[in-house]
C-alpha cells in the first residue's frame, strides 16, 4: 500500500529533452520516497549509498519506504567528510557496486550531502559505462546546489572537482526534514552557497534573504522551502540552457575560484567547509568587482554585513595559518577548471543580482584582494 505524497511538496523541472527530471522539495519526502521512485525503476531493486552520519537518521526510513513500495534495497555506508571524494574511495565504491552484481537497469540512490552525491554520481557515470542514479540530498548545500545539474566529481591533490563527469540524476528528492538533524555549522555552510543565487541573478531574492535568512537558519519550514525552491529554479534554468558549462552556467561558480583555492590550502579538511569558503570567495568576488570599477562601492560590505548578521563564517583571516601567502593561493587558482588559454576566469558582478564572466582581471588585483582577506 502506497502513501500519498505530502500536499505541501513543491516541484521544479529540469528541462533536458529526454533526460529531463523533477526536483521535489518539501517535508516528508523520505518517508514517501518509494512512491516517487517506483515508477522510474525498470527492476524493483536499488542500491543506497550513504555515510555513517546520515545512516543513523535517514537510512531506515528510506529503506522502509522503498520496501513498502515493493523495492528491494541494499546499503553501502561510507565514511563522512570531504576526503571521501577521492580516487581511493571511488575505486572502493565501484568495486562494492560490482560485487553486489548490479545490472545496467539497477538504480543507485545517493542519500547524503554533496560528498555522497558527487561520489555516487561519479560512480554511476562510469560503472557499466553508465547507470541511473537518484539524488536524495540531506544538507542545505546539496539541496540548493550539488544535487541538481549532473555535475559529478572527485578531488585530487591538485584541486577540487578536477576529475568528473556530467551525469544527470533521474530524480531529486529534497526532504527539508533532514535539515533538522544537520549540525548548525553544516547548515550555515549551505547558506553560504544559497546566497549566491541572489548575488548572480536575483537581487530581490538576496533582499528576501536579508530579511528572512534568520528564519531559514532557524528551520522555519516555509522559509526553508521557499529558499530551496528559488535556488533550484535558478539552477534548473541555467542547466537547461547550458548543461555542460560552456557559457552561462559558469555563473554558478560565483566566489568559487577563490573558494576552491582556500579549500585546497586546508587540504579539504574540516578546518574549512565548502559553503564557508564560498562565503569568503563571494565577498572577494564583489570586492574585485568594486576594485576593477565593474560594480558600485559598498556591495561587498553589504554582503559582509549579511553574513555577520546570520552568523556565517566569512573571514579568511580566522581560518588562514601564518604560512598562508597570496602567491600560494593564486597558484591554486591557476589549476581551476575554468582556466582558459592560461588566463584565470572569474565570475564578477555589475551589482548584486547581475553577475558576469570575465578573464580580464590582472593578477596584481587578485593578489591585493587575497592579501586584504588574509589580513582580516
Amino acid at each position: 500500500m502506497t502513501t500519498m505524497p505530502p500536499s505541501s511538496v513543491q516541484s521544479v523541472r529540469v528541462e533536458l529533452a529526454n533526460r529531463s527530471y523533477s526536483i521535489h522539495v518539501g517535508s516528508g519526502l523520505i518517508k514517501t520516497a518509494g512512491d516517487y521512485i517506483a515508477p522510474l525503476l525498470k527492476q524493483p531493486r536499488t542500491i543506497i549509498v550513504t555515510d555513517s552520519n546520515i545512516a543513523k537518521h535517514w537510512l531506515a526510513p528510506l529503506q522502509a519506504s522503498l520496501e513498502a513500495s515493493g523495492i528491494s534495497c541494499q546499503a553501502i555506508v561510507l565514511e563522512p567528510g570531504e576526503k571521501t571524494k577521492s580516487f581511493a574511495h571511488l575505486n572502493e565504491l565501484v568495486c562494492d557496486l560490482l560485487s553486489a552484481r548490479i545490472e545496467r537497469d539497477t538504480v543507485i540512490i545517493a542519500l547524503g550531502g554533496g560528498v555522497i552525491g558527487d561520489l555516487t554520481g561519479m560512480a554511476a557515470a562510469i560503472t557499466l559505462r553508465g547507470i541511473d542514479f537518484i539524488q536524495i540530498p540531506t544538507t542545505l548545500l546539496a539541496q540548493v546546489d550539488s544535487s541538481v545539474g549532473g555535475k559529478t566529481a572527485i578531488n585530487t591533490p591538485q584541486g577540487k572537482n578536477l576529475v568528473g563527469a556530467f551525469h544527470q540524476p533521474k530524480l531529486v528528492l529534497a526532504d527539508t526534514d533532514t535539515l533538522q538533524t544537520l549540525p548548525e555549522r553544516e547548515l550555515k555552510s549551505g547558506y553560504g552557497e544559497l546566497v549566491k543565487y541572489g548575488l548572480i541573478g536575483d537581487a530581490a531574492f538576496f533582499e528576501w534573504l536579508e530579511n528572512n535568512g534568520h528564519r531559514v537558519l532557524a528551520g522555519d519550514q516555509d522559509a526553508v522551502q521557499h529558499a530551496v525552491v528559488k535556488s533550484c529554479q535558478a539552477k534548473a534554468h541555467l542547466v537547461a540552457v547550458d548543461e555542460q558549462e560552456n557559457g552561462l552556467r559558469a555563473l554558478l561558480n560565483f566566489g568559487h575560484t577563490f573558494a576552491h583555492a582556500f579549500e585546497a590550502e586546508t587540504g579539504y579538511s574540516s578546518k574549512l567547509l565548502h559553503g564557508e569558503a564560498v562565503a569568503m570567495g563571494s565577498i572577494m568576488a564583489l570586492a574585485t568587482s568594486e576594485r576593477t570599477g565593474s560594480c558600485p562601492p559598498g556591495r561587498a560590505e553589504r554582503l559582509r554585513k549579511h553574513f555577520s548578521a546570520t552568523g556565517i563564517n566569512h573571514k579568511l583571516s580566522e581560518v588562514a595559518q601564518s604560512d598562508w601567502h597570496p602567491d600560494t593561493l593564486l597558484d591554486h587558482m591557476r589549476l581551476d577548471k575554468k582556466v582558459s588559454d592560461a588566463k584565470l576566469v572569474f565570475i564578477l558582478a555589475h551589482d548584486i543580482g547581475d553577475a558576469f564572466i570575465t578573464n580580464d582581471i590582472p593578477e596584481s588585483v587578485i593578489l591585493d584582494i587575497l592579501e586584504a582577506g588574509l589580513a582580516g
